[in-house]
C-alpha cells in the first residue's frame, strides 16, 4: 500500500530498451492483490496499447476487474503481455493479445480490426504506448530518432482513434496517456516532452470534435512512475534517485494510476471531456 511504497535511492539496474517488469527492483505494484473492482466498466469492450507493462498493465488489471474485455496491443514483449493475459482471465474476462509496431498506421487499423472481431466491439480506447531516450544535447538526437519518437507517441494516437471512432456508441470513451512533461519539460526527454505536449492537445481538440457524436476524450498526465521504461531509458544517477523530485519524494506505482483511468472510462463520468487527470505525487500541473 501507499505508505510501504519504496523511496530513493533505488539500485543500480541498467537495462536494454524497452524493459522488462522482471528484472525491476523494486517490482512495480499494478495493483495485483490490492485493486477492487466494482462493476464499473461491466460489458465493456478495451483497447489499451502498452497494456503488457508499467501504467498499461495497471489499467488492465483494473480494467478487467471493473468487468470489462481487454485488448493488449503491445510490441514484442511476450512474457510480460502473457503474465497480464492470464490476470486478466483470472477475472473470468476475455484477453486478446497483439504484438506489433504502432508506428505503422496499417497495424494500428488491425488492432482496432481485432478488437471488433474478438471482443464485439470498442467502448474503450487506451492511448498509452510510448517511446522516450534521454539525450544532453539537441545534436545528438538523430532524425530517424526524432521521427520515432512522434510515430509512436503521437502518430498511433491518430491512427488508433481514426479507425475506432467508427466502431465507438455514445457513451465510448477516449483516454489518452499525456505526461508531467506535457507542461513541464525536462530537458534530457526533449523529443519525448514535445510529443507529450501535442498529446494534450490532441486530447483537448478531438474531444469537441466528437462531442456530437457522445464520445468522450480525456488524459491522465502522470509524474514520475516506476516502470520499465525508467531503468532502460535513464541514466544511471536519473533511476537512483526517480521521484525525488516531487514532494511525496518518491516514484508513483502504476497501481497508483488506475483509478484515474476507470474514472476517465466510467460512462458516469459522462459530463467529464477535454480535462487532463494529472497524477504526479503532490506536484502542481499547470
Amino acid at each position: 500500500m501507499p505508505a510501504d511504497y519504496p523511496k530513493p535511492p533505488y539500485p543500480s539496474q541498467k537495462q536494454p530498451m524497452p524493459g522488462s517488469t522482471a528484472k525491476m527492483d523494486p517490482r512495480p505494484d499494478h495493483g495485483e492483490t490490492s485493486y477492487r473492482g466494482s462493476g464499473r466498466l461491466k460489458g465493456m469492450k478495451a483497447v489499451i496499447t502498452g497494456g503488457d507493462s508499467g501504467i498499461g498493465r495497471a489499467v488492465a488489471i483494473a480494467y478487467a476487474r471493473e468487468g470489462a474485455d481487454v485488448l493488449i496491443a503491445y510490441l514484442n514483449e511476450n512474457d510480460d503481455a502473457k503474465e497480464v493475459k492470464d490476470l486478466i482471465e483470472k477475472e473470468g474476462r476475455r484477453a486478446v493479445l497483439l504484438s506489433g509496431d504502432l508506428q505503422k498506421s496499417g497495424h494500428c487499423r488491425s488492432v482496432i480490426q481485432k478488437a471488433v472481431d474478438e471482443l464485439g466491439g470498442i467502448d474503450i480506447l487506451v492511448n498509452n504506448a510510448a517511446h522516450q531516450a534521454t539525450f544532453k544535447d539537441i545534436g545528438d538526437i538523430s532524425d530517424e530518432e526524432w521521427d520515432m519518437t512522434f510515430r509512436v507517441n503521437i502518430h498511433a494516437m491518430f491512427y488508433l482513434a481514426k479507425a475506432a471512432v467508427p466502431h465507438m456508441k455514445p457513451g465510448s470513451a477516449i483516454v489518452n496517456t499525456a505526461s508531467i512533461n506535457s507542461d513541464m519539460p525536462n530537458p534530457i526527454l526533449l523529443a519525448y516532452a514535445t510529443t507529450k505536449g501535442a498529446i494534450q492537445n490532441f486530447t483537448g481538440g478531438l474531444a469537441q470534435m466528437l462531442a456530437h457524436k457522445g464520445i468522450r476524450v480525456n488524459a491522465v498526465a502522470p509524474g514520475p512512475i516506476w516502470t520499465p521504461l525508467i531503468p532502460s531509458t535513464m541514466p544511471d544517477e536519473a533511476v537512483a534517485n526517480f521521484g525525488e523530485q516531487v514532494p511525496m519524494k518518491r516514484a508513483g506505482q502504476p497501481a497508483e494510476l488506475a483509478t484515474a483511468y476507470v474514472m476517465l472510462a466510467d460512462p458516469l463520468s459522462s459530463y467529464t471531456s477535454g480535462t487532463t487527470v494529472a497524477v504526479t505525487g503532490g506536484k502542481p500541473f499547470i
